[in-house]
C-alpha cells in the first residue's frame, strides 16, 4: 500500500514519464487522491504525462514542474519555487535514473553520478525542513541491486570511471551512493517522524540503455526505515 497519499503534496522525479515505474507510481498516487508534482527536464513530456494522468484518474491535482538534475542550479531553483508555492510535502520520491555517457559535461561531475545521486541528494537536503514540518513524512530513493558492484573512492568521487564499461560502473557507483545516502539520512532523522527508504524495485525495460530499474509489483526495500 502507499502511505501519505490522501490530501498530501507528493513530489516524484521521473526521467521517463510515459513508461516504467515512474508513470505507474504517479498514476497510483493520483488515484489515491494525492496532489502529485511531476518534476522532469522535458516540459513536453512532463506536461503530457500530467495531462494523461489527470484524464485517467479524474484528479486535477497532478502538475508538472521543470527540473534538470544535471544542473545543480536547476535543482536549487526548483526547490526555491516549490517551497514558495507548495506548503505541504509528505512524500518525496527520488526516482530519476541515468546510465548514459559519464563524460557528458554537467557541473564537473559525471552525468550518471550527478543525476542519480548528487541532484537527488541536494534536492532532499533543500526540502528536508519542509518534510520535517509536515511529518509524518518519508523519502523514497529508488536504488538498485547494482549497488553491490559500486565502488566509491573519495578522491575520485563524481568523476567518470575508466575502462570499457565505465558507464555501467558509474551507474553502479551512483546506486551505492543512493543506498548510503538513505542509510545515513534514516539514522540522522530518527525521532523526527521523517523516514527514509532505499528500494530495489526489480527489473523492467524502460529506455535507460539495457540497464535500468523497475517493476512496481517486485519491490524490495533495502533496509533503512
Amino acid at each position: 500500500s502507499v502511505g501519505f497519499c490522501v490530501n498530501t503534496s507528493v513530489m516524484a522525479f521521473f526521467s521517463v514519464l510515459n513508461s516504467g515505474i515512474g508513470a505507474a507510481t504517479a498514476l497510483e498516487l493520483a488515484r489515491c487522491g494525492a496532489r502529485v508534482i511531476l518534476a522532469t527536464r522535458s516540459a513536453r513530456r512532463g506536461e503530457a504525462a500530467a495531462s494523461r494522468i489527470r484524464r485517467e484518474t479524474g484528479n486535477n491535482e497532478v502538475l508538472f514542474m521543470h527540473l534538470d538534475l544535471a544542473s545543480l542550479c536547476s535543482v536549487r531553483a526548483f526547490a526555491s519555487t516549490f517551497l514558495r508555492q507548495e506548503p505541504q510535502l509528505h512524500l518525496l520520491i527520488n526516482n530519476a535514473g541515468e546510465c548514459q555517457d559519464p563524460k557528458k559535461p554537467t557541473d564537473g561531475f559525471s552525468l550518471p553520478f550527478q543525476v542519480n545521486h548528487l541532484g537527488h541528494f541536494l534536492l532532499t537536503q533543500l526540502l528536508l525542513e519542509r518534510l520535517r514540518s509536515c511529518a509524518p513524512s518519508r523519502v523514497v530513493i529508488v536504488a538498485s541491486s547494482a549497488h553491490c558492484a559500486g565502488r566509491l573512492r573519495p578522491e575520485r568521487l563524481g568523476r567518470p570511471p575508466s575502462g570499457l564499461f565505465s558507464a555501467f560502473q558509474d551507474y553502479c557507483d551512483s546506486k551505492l551512493a543512493n543506498v548510503l545516502h538513505a542509510r545515513e539520512l534514516a539514522t540522522r532523522e530518527q525521532g523526527t517522524q521523517v523516514t527514509c527508504y532505499a528500494v530495489h524495485p526489480g527489473r523492467s525495460h524502460p529506455p535507460l540503455v539495457s540497464v535500468r530499474l523497475l517493476l512496481i509489483h517486485d519491490c524490495r526495500w533495502i533496509n533503512y526505515c
